[in-house]
């Protein structure tokens, strides 16, 4: 391990240091309570309460802070105006991974979340590469049929479609890959997370901040998703919408990984996005609210284009 090579400043400089040099890029976000900690370690202290006065929620903050930390050992000094993106910082896995989930394109393009299978299969026979099915149901037949119907609904298109949360429906049907929340991974029994590797279905998992994609890592995953960007009225969010400052640090730090910015992104929104590195943008309103669907997904693929 890299020892510390210049002498740290005091904890209240390093502090002020880090807020001096990334309160913009943050601004937007109101000042969080600093979490309690039994730390001693300097540069830990100053940046979790540097990341809580910055906007970010307490366990978000640890992460930063650790990440912080580790940081400042390796490179042997504290550096407070770069903010930590080395995968290594977070204790994220060493790549390539042991045991990776199959892999899927590195830029998804175009990524329409659609409500049922007659929306997954107009969206693909419109050529929009990435389609995922959000059925909504308690009729575990309903959904099954549903699941079923999305697969028949791409083939003869070049299509992956992904299902939201129904991941045995998924196996069953011989879909392309599955999308999980952090409630639906975390649910998941080893067991369960070893059958859906095992049977080459693709994972996508939905992030919303530092500790979620460090959980997601942990499964080895196809892809990231982050956001939400921008507010959405689509669901009740518990975060609060994670703007484009943020999804570019999150880009820097998960490069490894093929990644998907949603939430509240239109056409207006595209530029600004693709400007963070990701390879993919999800819509769902910008598609389903459309009078003209096909025209819409024709412009926003080609607003993805390099």
């Amino acid at each position: 391990m890299t020892h510390i090579a210049a002498p740290l400043p005091g904890p209240a400089d390093m502090e002020h240091a880090i807020r001096h040099h990334h309160a913009a890029a943050f601004a937007d976000f109101p000042a969080q309570l600093v979490p309690t900690t039994d730390s001693a370690d300097p540069v830990y202290r100053a940046a979790l309460a540097a990341c809580s006065a910055l906007g970010f929620i307490a366990h978000d903050a640890d992460c930063l802070a650790r990440a912080w930390a580790a940081q400042t050992l390796r490179l042997g000094r504290f550096d407070p105006a770069h903010w930590p993106d080395e995968p290594a910082d977070f204790g994220l896995q060493p790549r390539p991974h042991a045991r990776p989930f199959a892999p899927c394109p590195s830029r998804l393009g175009l990524y329409a979340v659609l409500p049922d299978a007659q929306w997954v299969g107009r969206m693909a026979r419109a050529g929009v590469p990435t389609v995922q099915l959000r059925f909504k149901s308690d009729d575990p037949g309903a959904i099954a049929r549903e699941v079923r119907a999305a697969v028949q609904a791409v083939r003869g298109t070049p299509a992956l479609l992904f299902i939201n949360d129904h991941w045995r429906e998924a196996i069953d049907a011989g879909a392309y890959g599955v999308h999980l929340g952090q409630e639906d991974l975390d649910a998941l029994h080893p067991e369960d997370l070893h059958a859906l590797r095992a049977c080459g279905l693709r994972l996508g998992v939905s992030t919303h901040g530092y500790a979620e994609m460090v959980r997601a890592d942990a499964a080895c995953p196809s892809y990231i998703a982050m956001g939400a960007v921008f507010p959405t009225t689509l669901k009740k969010m518990a975060t609060v919408p994670q703007g484009v400052a943020r999804l570019a640090a999150y880009t820097r730090l998960m490069r490894g990984y093929p990644l998907v910015a949603i939430g509240g992104i239109g056409l207006p929104q595209f530029a600004q996005v693709l400007s963070t590195g990701v390879g993919s943008i999800a819509v769902v309103r910008a598609l389903v609210n459309d009078k003209q669907p096909e025209a819409a997904a024709a412009q926003l693929m080609a607003a993805l284009k390099p």
